[in-house]
């Protein structure tokens, strides 16, 4: 998976763990979608719809009645799901998962194999804003999922940011290809 489809999936709340359910098995009807994630009906049809637009979930032609379709995942929607598959089965619990959907959280995680400092994350992401990037490096912090550490080997020391416990499981489970 690349970088710039993980921010796109990543940009709606509810995303990857639509993907994650149909991954499992769950029936690609909205309400045993909706049952599943347990969202709110505006976020996850804005989701779903999303999902859709970057070509991930197709509906399913000549099947179930219009106002109420069938999704069933494209090839690409495939691969994604794995992906968000994994995701979900290192961070189960709702506290994790609180974190999980958080628009940067994932993104960050999958550059930060390595580690990154500000600026390499910022330039790694590419849309992300300075105040953004700061309060989810905080969030992930918190959660330790994300070390920082001061280098202090130059001239003017520097933090670094890398995953760490389950941030570091969730970024090899993304398996970014850059």
């Amino acid at each position: 998976m690349d970088i710039a489809l993980l921010v796109n999936i990543t940009s709606k709340a509810w995303a990857l763990k639509i993907l994650a359910l149909l991954d499992s098995g769950v029936p690609g009807r909205q309400a045993p979608l909706l049952a599943a994630t347990k969202a709110s009906r505006t976020s996850f049809a804005s989701s779903l719809s999303h999902l859709v637009q970057l070509g991930l979930l197709e509906k399913n032609p000549g099947h179930g009645h219009p106002l109420r379709p069938e999704f069933r995942m494209t090839p690409a929607g495939d691969a994604a799901a794995s992906v968000a598959g994994r995701i979900m089965q290192i961070a189960p619990d709702d506290d994790a998962f609180a974190i999980i959907r958080r628009s940067w959280a994932v993104p960050i995680l999958a550059v930060t194999q390595s580690p990154e400092r500000f600026s390499g994350i910022k330039s790694g992401l590419g849309t992300i804003t300075d105040r953004a990037l700061s309060q989810s490096l905080c969030i992930l912090e918190d959660k330790a999922w994300l070390k920082r550490e001061i280098d202090v080997s130059q001239r003017a020391p520097f933090p670094t940011y890398h995953a760490a416990n389950a941030g570091r499981k969730i970024s090899r489970a993304i398996g970014l290809s850059i």
